[in-house]
């Protein structure tokens, strides 16, 4: 925020001023030192991975080959699933009798998952005739833009690349656009740190010591869970908002990727609120090439439940994110059935379902093991003491503003023009910095995947 920003910022500023055609190749500059500042090791992984996807997609353009573009598919998926799955693989293969595999310990480089994505998304779409050609240089922005190169948003080439023709700073609506962006900035990073991270002291404790074993009461297991639920909520859509605005500064608009998703009134609904880009990723490119709706009732529930299932591993190398994806391919495929039976489902029953659905499901994406999340589970459903008293001021506070209130880009981009508004924007910015000096600080959950 002190050093990368300012300089990034007064940088592209005089950039795009004085040689408006060396802007795109600025803001690639920009991102492999963003991304290299996190560990300098794993930016030459990121250059070879666009520079070879792009060799492919200019050789896919002068002799068209579909089997080239499945290989470069089937090859950025393979190296995602050395470096996130391969630990896994071994531990799976260790369960059979007299077998025993060493575990290869790699780091995960950081927003693998997430650009892994992005060129199976600009390729898919090239093979299918959708996608242009582009240069080495406006890919190479696609794949590593910084602010959503490590935690998403997941963008598709056609949101953003028609961006990169413009004089972002001449435009009419400039100075509004940097001043909703700083507002954005704001309003996420206050997210994580007024909301995000104060439940996770009433969050990870409890499910650490379910994972080591012990004990958990019932009031200490709903805490957790209740916790866990906005937490997860505000800390991936504070990061969103911090990204969506962080790019509006530098000229580009980028999706957003929650719609209020505890509003939701159905399973269905929520997937289509709760990390927007992401369920549109699976629709498009997963859901719908396994059959989708289009060929009957049976393969549209195995379509369903292949889905969320590979959806569930992607966010993590754990069978319980295995089984969370099923549970979400399952409810999925229930809720068609329901409506396919024409049954009815009133609104506040639909959301009081989704929402005890998501809850219950969510301990099997944080408990890490099945062992914990059964303990966890058995405590919830009163097989434990009752416990003491339940922190519910933070949590209640959370849900009001999860549910109740707008998101913050619609917030931002409602509030008028006043410096009164400015004034305010610019004390909560002073206050979160105030607070992240003074308090312990989480990493973002989604860096890990």
């Amino acid at each position: 925020m002190f050093v990368f920003l300012p300089v990034a910022l007064a940088l592209h500023w005089l950039v795009e001023r004085v040689r408006p055609d060396w802007r795109v190749g600025t803001l690639v500059a920009l991102s492999f030192v963003f991304y290299g500042y996190w560990d300098w090791r794993f930016a030459p992984l990121l250059a070879a991975s666009i520079g070879l996807n792009w060799l492919v997609a200019e050789r896919f353009q002068r002799q068209p080959a579909g089997r080239l573009i499945a290989l470069a598919i089937g090859t950025n998926l393979l190296v995602l699933a050395l470096f996130k799955y391969a630990a896994f693989a071994a531990d799976l293969v260790n369960l059979l009798p007299g077998v025993e595999l060493s575990k290869p310990n790699w780091a995960l480089p950081l927003g693998i998952s997430f650009f892994t994505f992005h060129h199976v998304m600009y390729l898919t779409d090239l093979k299918a005739g959708r996608a242009p050609r582009y240069g080495l240089v406006p890919y190479a922005f696609y794949i590593a833009f910084f602010p959503q190169v490590l935690a998403g948003p997941l963008v598709r080439w056609s949101e953003v690349m028609h961006q990169l023709d413009e004089r972002p700073y001449q435009r009419p609506d400039a100075a509004e656009r940097v001043a909703r962006g700083l507002m954005l900035f704001t309003a996420g990073l206050a997210k994580k740190v007024f909301v995000g991270d104060p439940l996770a002291e009433y969050v990870n404790p409890i499910f650490a010591a379910a994972a080591a074993g012990k004990a958990v009461t019932v009031v200490e297991a709903w805490q957790a869970v209740l916790g866990f639920t906005f937490q997860i909520y505000f800390d991936f859509s504070g990061y969103t908002d911090m990204a969506l605005g962080l790019a509006l500064l530098f000229g580009i608009v980028l999706p957003q990727n929650f719609d209020v998703p505890y509003r939701a009134t159905s399973l269905q609904d929520f997937w289509r609120r709760w990390h927007m880009t992401l369920s549109r990723f699976l629709r498009d490119y997963l859901y719908v090439p396994l059959g989708g709706n289009r060929n009957g009732l049976f393969v549209q529930l195995g379509a369903l439940l292949a889905t969320m299932t590979l959806g569930g591993l992607w966010h993590g190398a754990g069978l319980t994110f295995v089984a969370w994806g099923l549970a979400h391919g399952l409810g999925l495929g229930v809720a068609l059935l329901w409506r396919r039976a024409k049954l009815p489902m009133p609104s506040v029953l639909g959301w009081a379902l989704t929402m005890l659905f998501v809850i219950l499901t969510w301990v099997l994406f944080r408990a890490g093991t099945f062992d914990a999340a059964l303990r966890i589970y058995a405590a919830m459903f009163g097989w434990a003491d009752l416990g003491a008293t339940f922190k519910w001021r933070s949590i209640a506070l959370a849900a009001a503003v999860a549910t109740l209130g707008p998101t913050a880009w619609a917030l931002v981009h409602r509030m008028p023009p006043w410096r009164s508004v400015a004034i305010a924007f610019a004390v909560v910015f002073v206050v979160v910095l105030f607070k992240i000096g003074d308090d312990a600080n989480y990493e973002f959950i989604y860096f890990q995947f």
